[in-house]
This record gives C-alpha cells, sequence and structure tokens, in this order.
C-alpha cells in the first residue's frame, strides 16, 4: 500500500488548522487516515511552537517503511531535521506570459517604425 505523510483540513471557515497525517494515497484529502503523528496551526505566528507539533519516532518509522511527505510536510520535516529538502529555483517565473512578450514585441516595433518614419520625414525637409 503507497502511503503518504500530508495535510488534513480541520477547522472552521477561515480558521484552518490541520492534522498531519498517515494516509493511503487513494484516500481523501480529509477522510480516512492510518495515523495521526502531528498537527499544523497556520493561524500561529511564525515563530511560535505550537505552530507545527510532529511525534518524530512515528514520522521516522513511516519514512523508513517508504511513506512520501507532501511538499509542505517536507518543509516541515526539514525544519524539524528529519529530511534534506532541496530549494526550488524556477528563473522564469518572473517573465510575462506568451501573449503578454507578443504584444510587448509588437509595440516595440511599432515604435520602431513609428521613429523610422519620423527621421525619413526630417531627412526630406
Amino acid at each position: 500500500m503507497a502511503t503518504k505523510i500530508r495535510l488534513a483540513r480541520g477547522g472552521s471557515k477561515k480558521r484552518p488548522y490541520y492534522r498531519i497525517v498517515i494516509a493511503d494515497i487513494r484516500a481523501p484529502r480529509d477522510g480516512r487516515f492510518i495515523e495521526k503523528v502531528g498537527s499544523y496551526d497556520p493561524m500561529l505566528p511564525k515563530d511560535s511552537e505550537d505552530r507545527v507539533k510532529l511525534n518524530v519516532e512515528r514520522v521516522q518509522y513511516w519514512l523508513s517503511t517508504g511513506a512520501k511527505p507532501t511538499d509542505r510536510v517536507h518543509r516541515f520535516l526539514d525544519a524539524a531535521g528529519l529530511l534534506k529538502r532541496e530549494a526550488r529555483n524556477n528563473p522564469k517565473k518572473a517573465l510575462p506570459g506568451q501573449k503578454a512578450q507578443e504584444r510587448l514585441e509588437a509595440k516595440r516595433q511599432a515604435e520602431e517604425e513609428a521613429a523610422a518614419a519620423g527621421s525619413e520625414e526630417a531627412a526630406a525637409e
């Protein structure tokens, strides 16, 4: 059975609270899980030690049996020193989309043509 270490959402509307659970990958997000191994309260300040609570022994056991953490849980485990997470790098993130780039290119060409036409008129006079 393939297992994941993931977040199951609880709490009320606009007041999220997450349990860190071990679940079968086919189970629904907030549905059936095998074991609860921690909790995450995003409403607490980032420097609060109660923000993320983990049962380290159980997490290590499940990692040894092949459970794969989701990206957010992987960050928690990296902060706890259980796993190493490589920093992601996306150099294309700041670039505009393809259509925006096409519009910019068309605008630049129109400006160049207008400048060339203006310099030709000045040379003819």
